[in-house]
């Protein structure tokens, strides 16, 4: 009965979050929903103590699908990969409830450190195509991590992050909607910058101008 349960919400989930999909009959052929189905199963054989014939079946789903979850990493409801082509998730990552991945992510280690050597994740995650989050980090609640970024540190909750390394740029309060968690609409910091700058530059020369014509 659990097995069924675990499909309905995959793909409860998967359609909620993907606007292409039109049928649940599709949500079959997707990488993200053959490679959860995988995972669920290849976890509990891992959790058993039964590593090889866990690891032989993740194995079998990154070939099928080109995602790649370690059956030891601790994934929550409502996850959602899109697209998935190149995602990694390493064995101690930990991963809450309502995060999506896009495609590229490597939720991976720095080095041949022992014990927890992968991040966690909080709660209604978004992290942006091709994004790295390395070592033993852990990402607050909320947050958004942009397409590209290298993120090394922690992440308090409610921040968004960007840039190589990762630096966040903005904070808020309350929770994201879901359908807020996009990869498009964050802040650029060096416009930002350069905006700053140029309105400073202009306050200057005003300021001149008024000092000569006092003269």
């Amino acid at each position: 009965m659990g097995f069924f349960k675990n499909i309905k919400e995959e793909v409860a989930i998967i359609r909620e979050r993907d606007p292409a999909i039109h049928s649940s009959m599709e949500v079959l052929l997707y990488p993200s929903f053959k490679a959860m189905v995988h995972y669920r199963l290849a976890h509990k054989l891992y959790k058993k103590g039964r590593y090889f014939f866990a690891r032989y079946i993740s194995q079998r789903a990154v070939r099928k699908t080109g995602i790649e979850i370690h059956p030891g990493a601790e994934i929550g409801k409502g996850f959602f990969i899109d697209h998935g082509n190149g995602v990694i998730i390493g064995e101690t990552t930990i991963i809450g409830d309502n995060v999506t991945l896009y495609q590229g992510v490597t939720l991976g280690g720095t080095g041949k450190e022992q014990g927890k050597r992968h991040p966690t994740l909080g709660n209604n995650i978004m992290v942006g195509a091709g994004a790295k989050v390395l070592g033993s980090c852990y990402i607050g609640d909320n947050s958004k991590i942009g397409a590209g970024s290298v993120v090394l540190s922690d992440v308090p909750p409610g921040s968004t992050v960007v840039g190589v390394p990762g630096h966040v740029v903005k904070r808020i309060k309350q929770n994201f909607p879901q359908e807020e968690l996009d990869q498009i609409h964050l802040p650029d910091p060096v416009q930002e910058e350069l905006t700053a700058l140029e309105n400073r530059l202009v306050s200057l020369e005003k300021k001149l101008e008024e000092m000569q014509l006092k003269k």
